[in-house]
């Protein structure tokens, strides 16, 4: 694919299985059809592509995310997202969770991540409709640590043995807001929060992708925590390896994120982690995200996903 300039747009691979740079477009530019097919086509061969050396502000960025879907507006952002740009959420770890809810930054992950799967997640995975992809940018980083990793649960499906897959394709699971989270003693505030604003949805176990037809594992550590259908002795082995499955260095990407870095995935495909590595350091960590609007998720018997509570389709 070429620009408007006949500036020559690469895609390379980086990873096996996953992952792509993509090089000589300006992303704040005037991108012709070519172009925006061309890089949607690499994110969903890809699952996540990666841009570095961007201009991007908030306006560009609503803007070329308008390229690929309608941005979502979110009800509720942390107060450093930008008031005049509804669809643009800004994740500053420093600035956002450091006392949020009664706990410093390594107490929240602690709690949320006392286990080595739990905080991989797609974005809003508890919803009825999931964003169809994320584009995050980023402002300003550590010089080093605070990298992001993807996986690609097609590839992970697909890396099962028949049997089960077989097995997997018939079942569906709870993904709930908050599973897993280990509360404080006594009054914790997160749990009150959680309690008030309760999200849950019984999803397929392996989702159909829209698209490209590939059958996606549909688990990650953050939201699912019960297969339904199946009592909880036989649940959680199951879930633990599927997690495995899902997790994979095989099927994983890293990325080292610069200022002016873009990464864009399919959240339909992918499951990604934060990074934890960064509390210690005396730098802000400044991201900007932008969601697509996503479809209800529709499992290998045809059976949409159904909201438990908490979400409505293209309700924000």
């Amino acid at each position: 694919m070429t620009t408007d300039r006949d500036t020559q747009v690469e895609v390379k691979p980086v990873a096996g299985h996953i992952g792509a740079e993509i090089t000589g477009v300006d992303l704040a530019g005037d991108l012709d059809d070519a172009v925006v097919a061309g890089i949607r086509a690499a994110v969903l061969r890809w699952k996540v592509v990666f841009f570095r050396g961007q201009r991007l502000d908030h306006s560009s960025h609503v803007a070329f995310a308008r390229r690929f879907g309608e941005p979502v507006r979110l009800g509720r952002r942390g107060s450093a997202s930008p008031p005049d740009f509804p669809e643009v959420e800004t994740t500053a770890d420093r600035l956002e969770l450091g006392g949020r809810y009664g706990m410093d930054h390594d107490e929240w992950l602690r709690r949320r991540r006392h286990s080595l799967l739990r905080g991989w997640h797609c974005d809003h995975g508890a919803r009825v409709d999931p964003p169809a992809a994320t584009i995050l940018r980023a402002e300003d980083v550590p010089p080093y640590g605070g990298d992001t990793t993807w996986s690609n649960l097609a590839a992970a499906y697909a890396g099962l043995s028949g049997p089960v897959r077989d097995f997997v394709d018939g079942l569906r699971a709870e993904h709930r807001l908050g599973v897993g989270y280990q509360p404080r003693p006594g009054d914790d505030a997160y749990v009150r929060h959680l309690l008030d604003r309760q999200i849950a949805t019984d999803h397929p176990l392996v989702r159909v992708h829209p698209e490209t037809g590939e059958r996606v594992l549909f688990v990650n550590g953050y939201y699912v925590e019960q297969i339904l259908g199946l009592s909880r002795m036989e649940s959680a082995p199951l879930l633990e390896m599927l997690l495995g499955q899902a997790t994979r260095p095989e099927y994983t990407v890293r990325f080292r994120w610069e200022p002016g870095s873009v990464a864009f995935w399919d959240n339909r495909a992918t499951i990604h982690l934060a990074p934890s590595d960064t509390t210690h350091l005396d730098h802000p960590r400044v991201m900007h995200r932008v969601m697509l609007a996503g479809e209800v998720p529709v499992g290998v018997d045809g059976k949409p996903s159904a909201p438990i509570v908490g979400s409505e389709p293209q309700r924000w």
